[in-house]
């Protein structure tokens, strides 16, 4: 197991590496001056010339870099130039509502994709299953800034059963303020469960054909025991993969819906930073994303070893 862990974070530090150099190099070619905008249209070269060394934009690009990456391996993200604040300290503010849209959709998407999959299974070829299969199919087509629209008339503004958008008052409890993401966590997990209930299905049906299901329920198990304990344990590392594959996609897709739903969470701020050419934000989003992503993969290959014994990571 160790050495397993230690060759893929080895890998993830090459992977990261080449993150770094290009998100460096497309954010430092991108059109425009960050310092002249900052500043305004009154500002003379020479103020501009002086923000520029204040910030050492005015050192060599390779320099720039080696700063830049010296400072992430100090647990830095540098200083927003537009904020003129700590990069690090800014994002931890704005991250609440992200982490927890994020969490809830892929919540969402699981408790929705595993018991529709297995019962798509199960009954397969009946109406349950044709019925389910249409739904995955349908949700998986469907554009979810549509799908969002339909439901912000549905629940926000008919029956008034979740608020339409914003994150509540910052003076309010937590309850009340993820009450507010509740409504983007249920287009982002219907939209994600589409593909959790074809793998689970698919998973499903190779197992239920297997020679040791056949002699569990021969020796007289309930039906719910051999689903649980022999089909569905066994039908798990494909599932998992799925599922746990969407965390760093519902992660990044969260983003987008934050502004759709009028979110003030790192989704806004990295737009806001986009607009106003903050490239430190930006930088900093997409290098903590490739983290994530990385670190979702490992986190799966660990938990094949918990499901099933029989998994060695070597």
């Amino acid at each position: 197991m160790m050495r397993f862990l230690l060759r893929r974070l080895g890998g993830a530090l090459v992977v990261l590496a080449l993150v770094a150099v290009l998100v460096f190099c497309l954010t430092r070619l991108a059109s425009g001056d960050p310092v002249a905008l900052l500043l305004g249209d009154q500002a003379t070269a020479t103020d501009i010339a002086q923000a520029r060394a204040q910030y050492g934009l005015d050192k060599p690009l390779l320099t720039q870099f080696a700063l830049w990456v010296g400072e992430l391996l100090h647990g830095n993200l540098g200083q927003s130039l537009f904020l003129q604040r700590p990069v690090a300290q800014a994002l931890l503010e704005r991250a609440e509502p992200t982490l927890f849209l994020a969490l809830f959709a892929v919540g969402i998407a699981a408790l929705i994709g595993i018991p529709s999959g297995m019962a798509a299974a199960i009954w397969r070829g009946s109406a349950t299953d044709q019925a389910v299969s249409g739904v995955a199919m349908l949700g998986a087509s469907v554009p979810s800034f549509w799908l969002g629209l339909i439901l912000i008339q549905l629940f926000a503004v008919k029956l008034g059963w979740f608020p339409a958008s914003g994150y509540g008052d910052p003076s309010a409890g937590l309850g009340d303020r993820l009450q507010h993401l509740l409504l983007p966590a249920l287009v982002l997990g219907l939209l994600n469960s589409a593909l959790i209930i074809r793998f689970t299905r698919a998973s499903m049906l190779d197992i239920l054909g297997e020679d040791y299901v056949r002699t569990a329920r021969a020796k007289g198990l309930s039906e719910p025991k051999v689903l649980f304990d022999h089909v569905l344990r066994n039908a798990l590392i494909p599932i998992l993969t799925s599922a746990g594959s969407y965390l760093p996609f519902v992660f990044l897709g969260s983003l987008v819906f934050e502004s759709f739903f009028g979110i003030p969470g790192l989704g806004s701020y990295v737009i806001e930073a986009i607009t106003g050419q903050d490239f430190a934000i930006v930088r900093s989003m997409v290098f903590i994303g490739s983290v994530i992503y990385i670190l979702s993969y490992i986190v799966i290959d660990v938990t094949y070893t918990w499901v099933d014994p029989r998994v060695r990571l070597a």
